[in-house]
């Protein structure tokens, strides 16, 4: 397995940002709202955030590491979302615009990641990855990659399973899939330029009111893997299982030099994780990279 050490080491060269920004999605800022559950949510699982309204952290980010790139760049968009309980824990979401993970090998994502920063090797690339085709071929599908008019507008994929219990600790393993409520029809009559685009437009559509992403989990079938993150769940049941209504701008919490961690391994009671070895490694990745920005 891929040193973490390594990893981010060549990660930060790729992408060439400042030591004290994270390692990827080092552009984003800070949002709160709520999360409001569905009582089909609270019936496949126990945990507290699906039985009660709960105050939500989020974070909106372009997925590069380097956080002079202007908003117009092309890039992966990327939604976090700290769920805080009332017992004092917290569980985190990570969710991106790629609708399915490229592999189950972190050093292949990592060559991924540096042959991406330099498009005329990256097609030199996948003809030695060919498995990668069809992850990358969806995302290029789904517009993955682009320059949205606004995050409320984005569809976010925590790729990741887990395992949620209910009541009587039966198991489903689910995925989960974040959607916007808002569309073209409802956009500010304004148009936003300049590096910080998103965000400008973000502030002003606050201004006016709520931005809403409904919580959809897929709920795995037969024949569907919840411990790799390339699977494909053909023909998966969804249901909603709850509303995220952001309703403010937070001041930066890591101005003062501390870390703002969101970590898809950070569950609560109710909530397992799988064996995706992509899931299990991310860990070690994001305390060497919190260990440098500290």
């Amino acid at each position: 397995m891929l040193d973490p050490v390594v990893a981010i080491d060549r990660l930060r060269a790729a992408f060439g940002g400042p030591t004290q920004h994270r390692t990827l999605h080092a552009k984003g800022r800070f949002y709160g709202g709520t999360f409001t559950p569905t009582p089909e949510a609270g019936e496949l699982c126990r945990a507290g955030h699906l039985h009660a309204p709960t105050p939500v952290t989020v974070r909106w980010s372009n997925a590069g590491g380097n956080a002079a790139v202007p908003d117009e760049k092309p890039d992966i968009r990327g939604m976090a979302v700290k769920f805080r309980l009332a017992d004092g824990t917290a569980t985190d979401l990570l969710g991106q615009t790629s609708p399915r993970f490229p592999t189950d090998d972190p050093e292949t994502f990592v060559a991924m990641t540096e042959a991406s920063v330099k498009p005329a090797t990256f097609p030199l690339f996948l003809l030695r990855h060919p498995r990668m085709i069809p992850a990358l071929a969806a995302g290029i599908a789904g517009k993955a990659v682009g320059s949205p008019v606004s995050f409320a507008e984005v569809t976010f994929y925590p790729i990741h399973a887990y395992g949620w219990l209910d009541a009587d600790g039966r198991r489903t393993w689910v995925r989960y899939v974040l959607v916007p409520t808002a569309t073209a029809d409802d956009r500010l009559d304004q148009t936003f330029e300049g590096p910080d685009r998103l965000s400008a437009e973000m502030a002003a559509r606050l201004a006016r009111g709520p931005v809403t992403h409904e919580l959809r989990v897929q709920l795995a079938g037969d024949g569907h893997d919840p411990h790799s993150a390339t699977s494909v769940w053909a023909g998966a049941r969804e249901i909603v299982a709850g509303r995220i209504e952001v309703t403010e701008l937070l001041p930066d919490p890591e101005e003062g030099g501390t870390p703002t961690v969101f970590d898809p391994t950070r569950v609560v009671d109710g909530i397992e994780l799988s064996d995706d070895p992509i899931l299990r490694y991310r860990p070690s990745a994001y305390t060497e990279s919190v260990h440098r920005r500290a």
